[in-house]
């Protein structure tokens, strides 16, 4: 599929955006992961590294908080992995327990879950996952609004809930990435994430060049106006 193929290299991106497409069963000219994952997030890095293929719900057995926000119905032993996860995270403070039914999820299962760069998505996607510094995103952001898209709260933890939230409410999310999340995935300590919907990736990218454009000559525009400051202040 055609999918803002410029994204990438328009905001500069060392990491491919992913694209993400929830399905009612595997594509037949896809092909099922190797090798399932420790967290549903790594198969983004997979995805990002070039890779397509799909996941079923098994797949996200060993992620007892991927499965959760996957809609993933784990099996005895699993679950109760999932529950004493939870248990941690309450114990240490790190969620209250009545939010954990808040944090997005979906609410039915899947069949399949296929991942894949951008620009090599073999179906409709419902949500690309951009990975970038916080100058891109800045930037992924403001290309965002000006294509009339609403803003989710800014979040962290679960990461992947990110993807049920934006395909739920048809908004983009800017996620600061949880710390399983950077565990998992390998991502860089001065990077995060951005995660637009799908259907709308092409109005985002269509804004980008615009808004690109735009903070070069912004930044040049301070740039002299904070010289001619430093230069009066000397002057003085």
């Amino acid at each position: 599929m055609d999918v803002a193929p410029g994204l990438q290299q328009l905001l500069g991106l060392d990491v491919t955006p992913v694209a993400v497409a929830v399905v009612d069963e595997l594509p037949a000219d896809v092909a099922r992961v190797d090798e399932s994952a420790a967290a549903g997030c790594g198969y983004w890095k997979r995805a990002a590294q070039g890779e397509v293929f799909a996941t079923v719900a098994v797949d996200h057995f060993g992620c007892p908080i991927g499965a959760y926000t996957h809609g993933v119905e784990l099996p005895v032993a699993e679950a109760e992995q999932q529950q004493t996860m939870i248990d941690m995270m309450v114990e240490l403070e790190y969620v209250r327990r009545d939010e954990v039914p808040e944090i997005p999820h979906h609410s039915e299962g899947f069949g399949a879950v296929v991942y894949s760069p951008i620009d090599q998505a073999p179906c409709p996607i419902d949500a690309v996952v951009v990975q970038g510094t916080p100058r891109q995103m800045m930037i992924l952001v403001e290309a965002a609004n000006a294509a009339g898209l609403v803003a989710g709260q800014a979040a962290g933890r679960p990461t992947c809930a990110a993807i049920p939230e934006v395909m739920q409410e048809g908004r983009f999310v800017t996620n600061l990435g949880c710390i399983g999340n950077r565990v998992y995935t390998g991502i860089a300590d001065d990077q995060l994430y951005v995660v637009l919907p799908g259907d709308r990736v092409n109005d985002v990218h269509d804004k980008l060049s615009v808004i690109v454009n735009a903070n070069s000559r912004l930044e040049a525009y301070h740039g002299d106006r904070l010289q001619c400051c430093r230069d009066s202040t000397n002057d003085d």
